[in-house]
């Protein structure tokens, strides 16, 4: 059952969503929190918990530190999580019908509902997101990606889809937006992959991305929450590309 699933999760500064999180995982045999710097109530809230390890460490990238912390699991079986998500109870009982035993080559890709200031949002490039988050860490991990890490999986490995989903607070209160902008635009910068563009370029590419997510991808029908979907991705674009120019000056 899931006293065999260790769920993981790595945290900063959290704590407006953690709980919700944790109370959600109450039936999960463990749940890994690692914690990279939290100042808020963070670590606080993740004691609470009978069934939470909580470590701490450095941030590595996204896809380094989700790998690290899944090590530190005491079970094989992991389902990832970000800390301002939560499955649903439906896919709970799915998965504690499927796990497997040992070392099945099978991972489960769970759909994820991305949440826009408590409603969701099915288009903009946020809807029919599935992600591998249940796997075997003996055959599977994740990647050292900076940002948009993913769990490796083998040509041989089988992908399930179960019932249920993992609701995502992707954002509570737009401010967030800018932090996230900010954050992610930054590590991406600073990765040597990136490449330097002109500035007329860089402009051209924030502006497709606009247009992919509010035309290509029918943001418009998500109203106004899809007009600042577009312009998000627009200025994560620009400030990624920009901060990477501006780092060879």
């Amino acid at each position: 059952m899931l006293a065999e699933l260790s769920a993981v999760i790595i945290t900063r500064n959290a704590a407006e969503t953690l709980a919700r999180t944790l109370d959600s995982l109450e039936a999960v045999g463990e749940v890994v929190v690692y914690d990279n710097g939290s100042t808020d109530e963070t670590l606080d809230i993740a004691r609470r918990y009978a069934n939470v390890s909580l470590h701490q460490g450095e941030f590595l990238g996204f896809g380094s530190t989700k790998k690290h912390a899944v090590l530190l699991a005491r079970n094989d079986w992991i389902l990832s999580l970000d800390a301002d998500e939560a499955p649903t109870f439906q896919l709970l009982e799915s998965l504690a019908d499927w796990l497997p035993e040992a070392d099945v080559e099978q991972v489960v890709e769970v759909y994820r509902e991305n949440q826009l200031l408590g409603k969701p949002v099915y288009h903009s490039g946020w809807g029919n997101d599935w992600l591998i988050r249940v796997f075997h860490r003996g055959l599977h991990n994740f990647n050292d990606a900076v940002v948009h890490e993913s769990v490796v999986v083998n040509r041989t490995t089988q992908t399930v889809r179960l019932d249920g989903c993992v609701e995502h607070l992707a954002i509570t209160e737009l401010g967030q937006f800018l932090d996230k902008i900010n954050r992610y635009s930054t590590l991406r910068a600073e990765s040597d992959k990136l490449r330097v563009y002109p500035v007329a370029f860089i402009f051209l590419k924030a502006m497709f991305a606009f247009w992919r997510a509010y035309l290509l991808q029918r943001g418009f029908l998500d109203g106004w929450r899809g007009l600042i979907i577009a312009v998000a991705n627009a200025n994560g674009v620009f400030w990624k590309y920009m901060k990477r120019r501006v780092r060879d000056l």
